[in-house]
């Protein structure tokens, strides 16, 4: 038997947020029909992204020069993918590579955030926040941008705790699989009936149970901190009639100080799977889907003594869905002749403008409008181009 007291003690806790068996509450999620069919999906690569070895430019001496070995991958992991007549992808995005060449991928090159130091904490609170200084924002220029939206169905981030991207006064939250093994469906149905007569806890318990039958994120076979598990769970909220629209996943493990070669090859080899598993899951609704993976810094053009490569400044952008104006390198490239700072990519494009450029073209809201509200900290013109219309 319950002991009721034990739940009606903790109902501050529970209305904060906490998992029981698989099932996270939320204060701030509420499911309600959405008003638009595009989906938005943005992927946080935490520990700066090595954009020249993600998407490498063919035919540079430069870059063989300074990176040695580590300019192209080692011979095992297979050739760099061509997908124009100056750019490449890496072997192990080689699904990202079939999705540019169908015409639903894209890349932006040489781009990067206002920011020009070279601390990780730093330069992701910036992406995040689009500040123009570290913490000097308080929300995230996600959530400022959801009151823009055609209705405000909440945005999900796939994390336990929510990023700075969606933290803010608009509705938002987190949703991540619990490691702890599912509650029995009796459980369920006890609990159900507990809350019934509390208008809140009722509330919350049935959009959570509705939030886990969307996800059917509970016992998942590949274990809740799989990339590509998580990008399914997502997939699943989005497709779903009644769930959020945009969906923040985060994948760390960036930063490639040493041994840069199976590392990397590793971690992209995740994010082709989150790529191919959004596709997947979202069914009909990719057609209508924009995915961007976008990191805080890029990473020094010459290597470093531990097979590595250290903080720099430029890196790439990875644009997917079937809202993409896809096969191309958009970016004005800058080349290797000319370095920033004497060691880094030279940035030649903006993260915020491409943000405000791709989300004004994907909800079809005025591109103005968005740089106000979502960017006006650290404006920059919206990007065109970057949405299939």
């Amino acid at each position: 038997m319950i002991d009721r007291t034990v739940f009606v003690s903790r109902r501050n806790l529970l209305a904060r947020g906490a998992f029981i068996g698989g099932l996270a509450l939320h204060p701030r999620l509420a499911l309600a029909a959405a008003g638009t069919d595009a989906r938005l999906v943005f992927i946080i690569l935490r520990g700066a992204m090595d954009g020249l070895a993600a998407i490498p430019p063919l035919n540079d001496n430069r870059l063989e020069k300074l990176r040695g070995q580590l300019a192209a991958p080692p011979a095992q992991l297979g050739a760099p993918i061509k997908l124009t007549a100056d750019f490449a992808a890496h072997p192990a995005l080689a699904g990202f590579a079939g999705l540019f060449a169908a015409g639903e991928a894209a890349v932006v090159h040489a781009i990067a955030s206002p920011y020009r130091e070279r601390s990780h904490f730093d330069a992701q609170n910036i992406l995040e926040t689009a500040g123009n200084a570290a913490y000097a924002v308080k929300d995230g220029w996600l959530n400022r941008l959801l009151p823009l939206l055609p209705a405000q169905s909440p945005a999900v981030a796939l994390s336990a705790t929510l990023p700075a991207l969606l933290q803010g006064a608009a509705p938002a939250t987190s949703f991540a699989p619990s490691r702890l093994p599912d509650a029995s469906a009796g459980l369920k149905v006890r609990v159900a009936a507990l809350y019934e007569a509390d208008p809140l806890l009722h509330r919350l318990w049935s959009d959570a149970i509705a939030t886990e039958m969307m996800a059917g994120a509970s016992g998942s076979a590949d274990g809740p901190g799989n990339s590509a598990a998580l990008a399914a769970t997502a997939a699943r909220l989005l497709a779903d009639a009644s769930g959020p629209r945009i969906a923040v996943l985060d994948m760390g493990g960036w930063d490639t100080h040493a041994g840069q070669a199976q590392r990397l090859n590793n971690q992209l080899r995740q994010l082709d799977g989150v790529f191919a598993a959004l596709k997947s899951g979202l069914g009909a609704a990719w057609s209508n889907t924009l995915v961007i993976a976008a990191t805080e810094f890029g990473r020094t053009v010459a290597a470093n003594g531990t097979g590595g490569t250290d903080h720099g400044t430029a890196s790439a952008a990875l644009l997917a869905g079937g809202r993409v104006a896809g096969g191309k390198v958009h970016g004005d490239w800058p080349g290797l002749d000319r370095l920033f700072q004497d060691r880094d990519l030279m940035p030649t494009s903006s993260l915020n403008a491409l943000f405000a450029g791709a989300v004004a073209g994907l909800f079809g809201l005025d591109p103005e409008l968005v740089v106000r509200r979502a960017f006006a900290a650290a404006p920059a013109k919206a990007m065109t181009g970057i949405i299939r219309t």
